[in-house]
């Protein structure tokens, strides 16, 4: 098991600025960070990796899509193609960064709503879709984790269930899910049911607080989720994903209006100590 933090509590764009704060992770005890995917080009991630390298810290990708202009479920074939070329660059960005996994809402356009729940036209244009991104992806290497959000925040995969049965159609080993705490805390019956019944499609996990706070500090039942995940023979990454207010587009898209934290190192030693701690005693 390894232990990460995303960096979207500081920023959507990472570099050579951020060289103290990402020695400062890893002096707490980090293996890697998440860097977001949002902009650049590949040579830009590749010099980043660099320091990264510099530094030892290890690294996963997260990105999502936002524009309706590239969404993968449209019924625009140019609008879907959009998409996949924008899943192709991101790809290309997280193998320059030398990252194996690429996690997120990668499957719709985020904060866009229909007004009723998935078509089956949508579903099957995202199988199509997916499978475009999967082939890419493991030409290079990557593994896509498709995460489930919240309803208020997508509404083509809400659950594990649903992420789980469309990994299954899509059928690609490069498409892969991830489970998060935060969404499955606000979607599913039973949280760690949801981890288990799926976790042969997992290949990430983020570590997020019921209000994306500080880990520990509110009321996911992390005793029982570290001792599901260790059990279960998960030996992948285990990222801890808290947001704040200082990026005013993502603190608008994920429905932050407040400070969860009294700071940023709160978030990132506390929820580091909260992990290997949970760990342990699983």
């Amino acid at each position: 098991m390894k232990i990460g933090f995303c960096m979207f509590l500081w920023t959507t764009n990472v570099t050579g600025k951020h060289q103290k704060l990402l020695r400062d992770i890893k002096a707490t005890g980090y293996d890697g960070v998440e860097i977001p995917i949002f902009e650049g080009t590949p040579d830009d991630y590749r010099r980043l990796g660099e320091m990264l390298d510099r530094i030892g810290l290890e690294r996963t990708a997260v990105s999502a899509m936002g524009d309706p202009a590239m969404n993968l479920i449209s019924p625009s074939a140019a609008t879907r193609k959009a998409g996949v070329t924008y899943m192709k660059w991101a790809i290309d960005c997280a193998e320059a960064l030398g990252a194996k996994t690429l996690s997120g809402p990668l499957h719709s356009t985020l904060g866009q709503f229909s007004g009723v729940g998935p078509t089956s036209a949508e579903k099957k244009r995202s199988v199509a879709s997916q499978r475009a991104i999967g082939d890419h992806a493991g030409q290079h290497g990557v593994t896509i984790g498709l995460e489930a959000l919240n309803r208020f925040e997508c509404y083509l995969l809400n659950t594990m269930a649903d992420l789980s049965a469309h990994v299954d159609e899509i059928g690609h080993p490069n498409i892969r899910a991830m489970y998060d705490t935060f969404h499955a805390n606000i979607e599913e019956a039973d949280p760690i049911g949801a981890y288990t019944k799926h976790v042969r499609n997992i290949a990430h996990i983020h570590i997020s607080e019921n209000d994306r706070g500080v880990p520990g500090r509110g009321d996911i039942p992390w005793k029982k989720t570290f001792a599901a995940i260790k059990e279960s023979g998960y030996d992948g990454w285990l990222t801890i994903e808290a947001f704040g207010r200082g990026l005013k587009d993502l603190a608008a898209a994920t429905k932050v209006w407040r400070d969860f934290a009294e700071s940023p190192e709160a978030v990132y030693r506390e929820g580091y100590a909260h992990i290997r701690k949970g760990w342990k005693r699983a």
